[in-house]
């Protein structure tokens, strides 16, 4: 009997918890503040969603460590990074005047930037002690606009909010707009590839001028065992530079391009350097069997419009060159300085 009396008040205790949560919920979500700009817990984030009135928009979504861009590339980590920094520090310095509160009102409805935050949150939290039921919610939802005449401040409005304000970060002069862009290409990581030894399964490079110094490395396993098999011929290699070899598997660690070139060719050139016949193409398989493949072209050392007048007078840039990269969805520029160690032909490695 007295068992039973116990299992009862622990059940009555527990419904008493989950009452008093859900109320207490219900009543500060009605309450919820009108400046409620800043993001606390930022560690709790997993999606943010931006989009503007022309169409453009990105969602970044939080997968283990990475950041992925509408799920389907890789995120600069650093970038998404300082955005969390951004929201996390946002203050409110004022009320918008009335004076201009109505124009400020219309220019964030044709003009500004929806942004929604989704987090990690616990349907019961208790004084942030007696947490219960974690699940993901859109926790944010509100509109940043242009800046002020002293950009000194951003206008910004919470969803279903009444009024505007003025929005800033201590100690920084300037105005937020940018940081919440919402165009895919500003968010994208500069990484290529980014494989250890042990993801490695081959490496293809194609010379397409000497395609006799085309190869194929493959890693037969663990203990330090490859085959190099020259492309044109089919000759596996008996003797190699092992140490050349394994300069050349451990350089795809961290190879980055310099600069995406999407938007700044028109698509005319773009098209005409794609077209044409590659110079290298870096075909690399990781242990998934997921492949990456890059194809580069040469890049002239003046203008497009004159090189491809007098191409053969205009000289090749020896210090950049161009390449396709995700799936070829980006068309980047890209450094020797960088990518020399991987674009060595058959002939380096032979003993």
């Amino acid at each position: 009997m007295k068992k039973n009396r116990i299992i009862i008040l622990f059940i009555s205790l527990i419904v008493a918890i989950i009452v008093i949560s859900l109320v207490s919920n219900r009543y500060s979500t009605l309450k919820e503040k009108e400046t409620d700009f800043a993001v606390e817990d930022t560690a709790s984030v997993t999606q943010i969603f931006i989009a503007d009135k022309k169409d453009n928009s990105v969602l970044l979504k939080k997968e283990g460590a990475q950041w992925t861009i509408n799920e389907q590339f890789v995120a600069n980590n650093k970038v998404v990074e300082f955005l969390l920094s951004t929201m996390k520090r946002l203050k409110v310095k004022s009320p918008v005047p009335l004076s201009v509160r109505n124009g400020v009102v219309s220019r964030l409805a044709s003009n500004g930037i929806k942004v929604e935050v989704y987090q990690k949150v616990y349907r019961i939290n208790l004084f942030d002690k007696y947490k219960f039921f974690k699940h993901e919610k859109r926790t944010k939802v509100f509109y940043v606009g242009d800046a002020t005449q002293d950009n000194m401040g951003t206008y910004m409005l919470i969803e279903d909010a009444e009024n505007p304000y003025i929005v800033f970060i201590p100690g920084f002069r300037g105005f937020l707009y940018s940081r919440f862009s919402p165009k895919p290409d500003d968010w994208k990581s500069h990484v290529v590839f980014n494989k250890k030894l042990a993801d490695i399964k081959s490496v293809s490079l194609q010379f397409f001028e000497e395609p006799e110094n085309s190869f194929k490395v493959e890693v037969e396993d663990a203990r330090g065992n490859y085959k190099i098999t020259a492309l044109q011929s089919g000759e596996v290699l008996e003797s190699y530079d092992t140490l050349r070899l394994l300069n050349f598997l451990t350089s795809f660690r961290d190879l980055r391009y310099e600069t995406r070139m999407n938007n700044l060719m028109t698509p005319m050139k773009l098209d005409s350097i794609v077209n044409s016949t590659p110079v290298y193409e870096l075909t690399l398989v990781d242990r998934f069997d997921d492949t990456t493949k890059v194809p580069m072209f040469k890049k002239h050392s003046m203008p497009e419009s004159i090189a491809n007048a007098y191409e053969m007078l205009v000289p090749i840039d020896h210090d950049r060159f161009y390449a396709l990269i995700n799936g070829g969805n980006d068309f980047v520029l890209m450094q020797y300085y960088v990518f020399d160690r991987v674009l060595y032909p058959l002939s380096h490695y032979r003993n």
